[in-house]
């Protein structure tokens, strides 16, 4: 089920992830608010981005994640991570996470795409019945970016994980299951070429 793979849209590309990805992601893995909300608050340094990577291979080298480096393809440089985690062979499930997007590449339609294709990818080729989400009780902008994904909200997790200021974070859980993928597909589709006729304005 777990075969690392390319992702290659129009304006992005998922590579899977490797050691050597580690100096062009320290360019951009260390403004703060791309952790905010994460267990991984103390990301400061390339040791810690280090030990980050190992963890997402040791967990790919099990077949229980498949972690990809996320590609801006007009600017050619990488410009965040995101992966497939908790990935059960057995029941066709797994979860998308560990999302980040350096903060200049934001709301510009990329993570929109990588999302499609990593949808588009668990669906169509390793024929699963389940993806979930999940985020921070107090990260709204996430919540809504999941919402507007075509996700749905299942509910929380109360108390689920321990922050590094050992604070409790309740987890906010969405999904989109097989059944629901076909619509799910169109609306993304649709949004992407919403992208593509602002940045093709922009450009005139």
């Amino acid at each position: 089920m777990v075969v690392p793979a390319v992702l290659d849209g129009q304006s992005v590309r998922l590579e899977p992830l490797r050691e050597d990805h580690l100096p062009a992601l320290a360019k951009v893995a260390f403004d703060s608010s791309i952790w905010r909300w994460t267990i991984a608050q103390y990301m400061s340094s390339e040791e810690d981005l280090r030990l980050w990577i190992e963890q997402a291979l040791e967990q790919a080298a099990i077949g229980k994640a498949l972690p990809w480096v996320t590609w801006s393809k007009a600017d050619q440089c990488i410009v965040g991570s995101t992966r497939y985690m908790d990935i059960d062979a057995r029941h066709y499930t797994l979860e998308i996470g560990w999302t980040w997007v350096a903060p200049p590449y934001q709301r510009s339609g990329l993570n929109v795409e990588a999302k499609y294709l990593q949808f588009q990818h668990a669906f169509e080729v390793m024929g699963a019945r389940r993806v979930s989400l999940k985020t921070h009780h107090e990260n709204f902008k996430s919540q809504r970016a999941i919402e507007a994904l075509g996700a749905t909200k299942e509910g929380v997790f109360r108390n689920h994980m321990i922050m590094p200021d050992d604070s409790s974070r309740h987890s906010v859980w969405y999904s989109v299951i097989r059944e629901e993928w076909p619509v799910v597909k169109a609306k993304l589709e649709a949004r992407m070429e919403k992208y593509r006729e602002q940045g093709a304005s922009a450009r005139q």
